[in-house]
């Protein structure tokens, strides 16, 4: 089959590329299982084959001198995009839990809990400069890390890892932290997707911050992708993400030819999960579609837990499917 996919994955740490593009590989094949093709599931997962790559960029935001890469800076307008983000987090998480009950003590708990991260994150209510946009950031994570089930979830196990990761959307979107030839951070990002694309057509699946990054990376991109599949995606949050991208207003890359966005209810960074509302269609008249499904368990934002849906993992499948059969065709006879 070849090389023919690529996954871009999301906000976070460094990691161990190989391990997480095993387990990537691994959830998507279960969840091509569900889908009715386990021969392709199997080819995916053979120990000799090499039908996935994994863009990896964790390590731009972390520079060397990083503690553990727990460093994370919001300064300037990428402070003021982290404080728009905590805005909208703590109002979808409020979302979330005014459509829960019963309506007892845990819940009324909680609704203090949120009125108190609210307030934290306001800060029209605040004055000028009392605190800086990190400090900010991380009164309003450790207040939001009483919420149960949040605070048994390994992901982020403190409110530093918490800021972190959000962090790294803001660092992105502010367009700065130039390098030693002036290429910003968001460029040396998208410069890692563009690698791994290459120049023959490839199916892309992309999760949480790599949905932003995928996008742009795909604007000028001259290889056909047949598939675009974007996994609890944070493009349509109104205030920090949608209008900064680029460019505006954002629409459907030219060469993509079918765009699949996935979102779970229970997903917080997919706040406004349903993207064609807010990308217009390209030249071809393609754009996002959106579909709902559910996972179980605390943290249902996690790359694995999308791919291993069978309504995910069956139309990358075809995808893949429809793209060997195009290149058989195209082959000489012998």
């Amino acid at each position: 089959m070849g090389s023919r996919l690529v996954f871009v994955h999301g906000i976070g740490g460094l990691r161990d590329t190989g391990r997480e593009l095993a387990s990537w590989t691994e959830s998507l094949a279960t969840g091509m299982r569900a889908a009715g093709h386990p021969a392709l599931a199997g080819r995916l997962t053979a120990d000799d084959a090499s039908h996935c790559s994994f863009a990896h960029y964790a390590d731009l935001f972390s520079p060397p001198e990083a503690q553990g890469g727990e460093e994370a800076r919001a300064d300037g307008e990428a402070g003021e995009i982290m404080e728009g983000l905590l805005v909208e987090l703590t109002a979808a998480l409020t979302a979330q839990h005014s459509a829960t009950g019963p309506r007892d003590s845990a819940w009324q708990r909680r609704e203090e809990i949120l009125a108190h991260a609210r307030a934290e994150a306001d800060t029209s209510r605040q004055a000028q400069g009392a605190l800086s946009a990190f400090r900010r950031a991380l009164n309003v994570a450790t207040t939001l890390m009483a919420l149960r089930p949040w605070s048994g979830v390994a992901r982020w196990a403190t409110p530093k890892l918490m800021v972190r990761d959000l962090a790294q959307v803001s660092r992105y979107l502010a367009r700065g932290e130039r390098d030693e030839s002036g290429r910003t951070l968001d460029c040396r990002v998208r410069q890692r997707v563009q690698d791994a694309l290459g120049d023959v057509p490839k199916v892309v699946v992309a999760h949480s911050l790599g949905t932003v990054v995928a996008l742009e990376a795909l604007r000028d991109h001259e290889a056909a992708t047949p598939l675009l599949v974007t996994l609890g995606s944070p493009l349509s949050m109104r205030t920090v993400v949608r209008p900064r991208l680029l460019p505006q207003p954002p629409r459907t890359p030219e060469r993509v030819e079918r765009w699949l966005n996935f979102w779970d209810n229970d997903d917080v960074i997919a706040a406004r999960p349903v993207l064609e509302r807010d990308v217009l269609p390209n030249a071809a008249g393609v754009r996002p579609r959106s579909s709902r499904v559910d996972s179980d368990g605390i943290w249902v934002h996690s790359a694995e837990k999308y791919l291993a849906q069978a309504a995910v993992a069956g139309p990358v499948a075809e995808a893949l499917l429809s793209m060997e059969v195009a290149a058989a065709e195209r082959r000489p006879a012998p």
